[in-house]
């Protein structure tokens, strides 16, 4: 689970504003679950906008430095031209030690990863394909330009969320073209169930992946576990299915060492969540931590 949770609180359902989306990801820096926090997530178009609202809360030490992932729109030069300003804004460590290392973009044709590729080369790329569709074409391209790949595994409304069998089939497509990914959107929670889908006192509630479904299915299929079994995990609801000891993780008769889960994450990487106290207290309860 280390760094794991990349942090969106400016996106729904949190949507939270730019003062306290930066607050939170500092205290969340400084507190004891750290070590599961990965970037914080802003959209390129709003660099400006962070640094007048959390230039005060960045450190002054290249040694703490914050990474960012900046989502970027279809215009991919200009987005690129504003990170690279924030970038050389931020060079030096006294002027608050912060940089943007990822960017993430959609593409829903090859030709939009190929036209991207020349202004996003200089960062790391997650891509973020439809999967309703057979996403194996992009995800080919995507590794022919050594970019990473990205899902999105929910939202604010049922519709949102991709069937079962098509997260698998992404993963497959990940895994069989070596490409590594993330997922966002929808994965608060550790294990499968229905749970209310914004934060509003009436909200509806749907049926949202685990991140512990996901994760371990990526896992488990990387080891070589075939795709109707990986289809059952990632549907599992049943929170003691899922046992941990000091030597391995199991998952009902299946199980994975420590070197096998290591190289899951090598695929796997991190998943953007609005909530980084969610995740946590879900571990939390479930004894995991």
């Amino acid at each position: 689970m280390e760094r794991i949770v990349d942090y969106a609180g400016l996106f729904p359902p949190a949507q939270l504003s730019m003062a306290d989306a930066v607050r939170h990801y500092a205290e969340y820096r400084a507190g004891p679950d750290a070590w599961m926090l990965g970037r914080f997530v802003v959209p390129a178009s709003r660099l400006e906008e962070f640094d007048e609202e959390g230039g005060a809360l960045l450190p002054q030490s290249a040694a703490q430095s914050w990474a960012l992932s900046a989502t970027v729109s279809a215009d991919v030069e200009l987005d690129v031209r504003s990170i690279d300003r924030f970038n050389d804004r931020h060079r030096e460590a006294a002027r608050g030690a912060v940089h943007v290392d990822t960017i993430e973009f959609r593409a829903s044709r090859v030709e939009e990863i190929v036209a991207a590729e020349p202004f996003a080369g200089g960062y790391d790329a997650f891509i973020e394909v439809p999967v309703i569709e057979d996403p194996a074409p992009l995800v080919a391209e995507i590794a022919r330009v050594g970019a990473k790949a990205k899902i999105r595994t929910g939202g604010v409304t049922a519709e949102q969320f991709p069937g079962a069998r098509h997260v698998i089939r992404f993963i497959r497509c990940c895994l069989d073209h070596r490409v590594a990914f993330k997922a966002t959107a929808g994965l608060h929670h550790p294990i499968r169930a229905e749970y209310p889908l914004t934060y509003e006192a009436d909200a509806p509630r749907g049926v949202m992946y685990g991140f512990l479904n996901v994760f371990l299915a990526a896992a488990f299929m990387r080891a070589g576990m075939d795709d109707t079994l990986a289809l059952a995990l990632l549907e599992e609801r049943e929170p003691s299915s899922i046992q941990v000891d000091e030597d391995r993780i199991r998952w009902r008769e299946q199980a994975l060492d420590r070197d096998a889960l290591r190289a899951g994450r090598q695929e796997a990487l991190a998943f953007g969540s609005c909530s980084f106290s969610e995740p946590v207290t879900g571990l939390r309860a479930l004894g995991l931590l």
